[in-house]
């Protein structure tokens, strides 16, 4: 059901529907037996440019975006950047590029080892197939990593553009290994980059695990209800505020409130609600009603930059007025018959490589796309004008750590988002390294009949202080931040392996804002790993907590 029900008791109070929420929606209110409701400050993913893979660049500066900026970044010239964050059913999932990468297993196995028991790869690879219907046929299923009959469709797109194929064939020429998987048994190398796509079409997390569930009686979805608090009694969560249309509402949970907004949204709401650490909340003068100093700490995400070429050919994604004529036919195509070059997410092929050799795993991700750099969606002049092909190229693993807090007490104001961008020169180094490895492939016979200048970061950016300059003033973010909720046990974890707040009954935090350290890839696989494992734990402890009443009744 899709509206505020007079009824405003439910079992569980799902706040986010985004990646990990609409997971949650779905797993939650599958057998009918608890009441479930969930809020999303956005409205309903109606934007046909959400369903179009293509439609992603006007989709980072439209409606259907929280439109985040970050403090200014000391390290990176006093910069501020964009941190754009999907608001509508879907979250980040129906606006992003469609990248289904999972990191690389040692990722899950440190999160072990940092205390988060069952979190080893083993132990979430379960759920990363749970989630999928593996369609590629370019290569058999292996069915060890891949699953099917999940909601969650991983497809071969439509369309492969010339200039893709010309950066696989430079890889190889270039010497890198190549690799058919990046979510199986080898992540190193280079290969075709696998989407969420369905006949088509965007597969984002709301058409994956929502559009079903919603016809259910005991699932009630309510768009544009931002919320403003967590209702507390007696240090349990027993429902929470917000703020629909100008009215100030609440609902009540009598089991559990999970958190699902994200690595920006969720560590606020604590915040807001007197949960989080006493310095922070006293600057803002909100009671305080639980100390945890880990809320908002611990922010990671990676850093990433284009490296740019105009091309003489033009084969690539632009919107140079000699594309239009192309334009009309693939909007023909597309509409039609869901054919045609717009059912590309424009990020088509990619690689995981090393900046060094004795890195124990890929430390660069390059992510190629037949386009030149259009800054977010919020600088097209360079579209209109070129042709060109980029490879984005971002630093694995951060060392750097920031923060996110309050601006102000009003819960309608954006968070305080200070990721502290370069505090550590390794990630400097490396991205200077994976400058110097792209253009070894750029450079390759492959791109000869394309290549006409590169146009960043140009021809007289050569040395390596230059190069260190270039990106400090260029480098942004590939929006991937994570952990400021983080899952663990130390004086900083905000959630304990279950997911639950500590120190708090009734309340869990199922989002990208739990993990410890940030994984090599992008998050949305992680995302809706996370989503289907903190549904899974969320029924066991309610089965738990059944059979202990039942056992206490009987005896």
């Amino acid at each position: 059901m899709t509206d505020e029900k007079a009824q405003q008791s439910f079992d569980y109070i799902i706040v986010g529907g985004g990646s990990a929420g609409c997971v949650l929606a779905n797993r939650l209110s599958a057998d009918g037996q608890y009441k479930v409701c969930l809020l999303e400050a956005g409205q309903r993913d109606w934007n046909p440019l959400i369903r179009m893979p293509s439609g992603l660049i006007p989709l980072m500066r439209g409606w259907h975006n929280w439109k985040f900026w970050s403090e200014p970044q000391p390290h990176m010239g006093g910069r501020r950047f964009y941190q754009p964050r999907g608001k509508t059913l879907g979250g980040s999932s129906s606006i992003n590029a469609q990248v289904y990468i999972r990191g690389h297993a040692s990722d899950y196995d440190r999160w072990a080892s940092l205390g988060c028991s069952g979190w080893s790869y083993e132990e979430v690879l379960p759920y990363f197939r749970q989630s999928e219907n593996y369609e590629p046929v370019s290569e058999p299923r292996d069915q060890r990593f891949h699953g099917k009959g999940g909601p969650l469709n991983i497809a071969e797109r439509h369309s492969f553009n010339p200039l893709s194929r010309a950066f696989l064939d430079a890889a190889q020429q270039a010497g890198l290994p190549h690799t058919n998987d990046f979510n199986g048994a080898q992540q190193e190398g280079y290969g075709v980059l696998r989407s969420y796509h369905r006949n088509g079409e965007r597969c984002s997390n709301a058409a994956a695990y929502l559009r079903s569930a919603e016809q259910r009686p005991n699932l009630t979805v309510i768009t544009g209800a931002h919320a403003t608090g967590v209702l507390l009694e007696n240090g349990r969560a027993v429902g929470v505020r917000y703020r629909r249309r100008g009215h100030d509402r609440q609902v009540r949970a009598a089991r559990e409130v999970v958190l699902s907004g994200g690595a920006f949204n969720s560590p606020q709401l604590l915040l807001l609600s007197g949960v989080g650490p006493r310095e922070e909340l006293a600057r803002h003068g909100i009671p305080l009603r639980h100390e945890l100093p880990g809320v908002g700490q611990n922010l990671q995400d990676h850093l990433d930059l284009y490296l740019v070429t105009k091309a003489k050919t033009r084969v690539g994604f632009s919107f140079h007025p000699t594309s239009w004529p192309r334009a009309l036919l693939g909007l023909f195509l597309y509409a039609f018959f869901r054919r045609g070059y717009l059912t590309s997410n424009l990020v088509e092929a990619g690689a995981f490589v090393r900046s060094l050799p004795e890195e124990p795993v890929p430390d660069l991700q390059w992510q190629f796309g037949a386009v030149v750099n259009a800054w977010h969606g919020l600088r097209l002049g360079p579209v209109f004008r070129h042709y060109g092909y980029s490879i984005v190229i971002n630093d694995n693993r951060p060392l750097s750590r920031g923060q996110v807090g309050l601006h102000s007490a009003d819960p309608l104001a954006p968070p305080l988002i200070d990721p502290n961008y370069g505090a550590e020169g390794r990630e400097i180094e490396r991205l200077v390294r994976g400058i110097k490895l792209a253009r070894k492939v750029l450079a390759q016979p492959a791109f000869d009949p394309h290549r006409e200048v590169e146009m960043a970061p140009g021809a007289s950016v050569q040395s390596d202080e230059e190069l260190r300059h270039w990106v400090r003033h260029n480098a942004e973010s590939v929006y991937h931040p994570v952990g400021t909720c983080k899952m663990g046990l130390d004086a900083l974890a905000v959630v304990d392996p279950r997911l639950r707040v500590h120190g708090l009954e009734g309340l869990r935090v199922v989002d990208a804002s739990i993990m410890p350290t940030l994984i090599g890839g992008n998050t949305n696989a992680a995302a809706t790993m996370i989503g289907e494992k903190g549904a899974a734990m969320i029924l066991e402890d309610a089965l738990g907590s059944a059979a202990s009443g039942e056992a206490a009744l009987a005896a």
